[in-house]
């Protein structure tokens, strides 16, 4: 698929010193869904805002279908939709009204039958006439991504698009971003939910402070950070790991009660009959044996851990 987004060395400094971007690089493909995971202050936001237009980068270039952000402004706006982390909605209107007025802003004649599918697809048809202050915090959420794909736009920027909101419209938000990669809308969000990025994106990006330490695509990610980790329950205490077994692989609980082995599920060798053979010729008994995969939230963790 052909680049949506083309990002290169892009950085913004303030005035206090503070780099908020650091040389950060990156193309976005037509139709993905990539998320963008960090800790606070990461820089997450600052990149989505210098995207859309509403912070001017120290350095570098963004272009959003080939139009540069700076010198094509109008070109790349129409193309973005921004859905912000903060709800700021005009309290008193009616919720088709707010979204229709955001159409008019982008200089996109009338289309009551397209604002109505739109509405439909988030589940708002129904509160159509409610104004915005009746609304819960969830609802508001929906209105505001209505609003964000009311002119239509190539690609939807998602700020915490499921903060405050509850799990079970949280997965059906998911749904709905899945049907609109599905129309072929390119799909950038950040979430302090790693399970919402792990069930949803196709990539995944980490920054910290300032930086992408990297942007695998999620299979490829889980298969070269991921490791599974094979725990041995046993009937009886030790005192200590048996002689034999290599520390630098084995480890023995603190209990005394478990054997926790390390391996790389991908490998052609796991090592783990041989280790449960090992185990039974020292006289042993072993009373149960499960095995955890390393998820993303580990993952990220280890990842800004070291580049700290």
């Amino acid at each position: 698929m052909p680049n949506i987004i083309e990002i290169d060395h892009l950085s913004k400094a303030y005035a206090s010193g503070t780099k908020a971007l650091d040389d950060v690089s990156l193309d976005i493909r037509e139709g993905e869904i990539i998320a963008l995971l960090g800790p606070n202050g990461a820089g997450k936001t600052t990149l989505i805002s210098i995207i859309c237009g509403l912070v001017v980068p120290t350095g570098g270039t963004v272009r959003v279908g080939g139009f540069d952000i700076r010198t094509d402004y109008r070109k790349a706006r129409k193309l973005i939709g921004l859905v912000p982390q903060e709800i700021a909605i005009e309290p008193f209107e009616k919720v088709a009204n707010t979204v229709a007025f955001t159409r008019g802003l982008y200089g996109e004649k009338p289309d009551p039958a397209y604002i109505e599918q739109v509405l439909r697809s988030l589940s708002l048809w129904e509160k159509r006439d409610a104004k915005t202050i009746e609304l819960s915090g969830g609802m508001k959420r929906r209105v505001l991504i209505a609003k964000a794909l009311a002119h239509r736009p190539k690609v939807l920027f998602l700020d915490e698009p499921t903060a405050g909101v509850d799990v079970a419209l949280r997965r059906e938000m998911w749904q709905v971003v899945r049907q609109l990669r599905a129309d072929g809308v390119t799909i950038i969000l950040t979430t302090h939910y790693l399970e919402e990025a792990e069930e949803m994106a196709d990539r995944i990006g980490v920054i910290n402070r300032g930086k992408l330490l990297l942007c695998r695509d999620k299979t490829d990610l889980m298969g070269e950070f991921g490791r599974k980790q094979l725990t041995i329950e046993l009937d009886e205490k030790l005192d200590a790991l048996p002689e034999g077994l290599d520390p630098k692989q084995v480890q023995l609980s603190g209990d005394g009660l478990s054997l926790v082995y390390e391996y790389d599920a991908h490998a052609e060798r796991t090592g783990i009959a041989r280790l449960l053979g090992d185990v039974a010729a020292r006289g042993i008994t072993v009373r149960d044996v499960a095995t955890h995969q390393s998820s993303l939230e580990d993952i990220f963790l280890n990842l800004v851990e070291e580049k700290a």
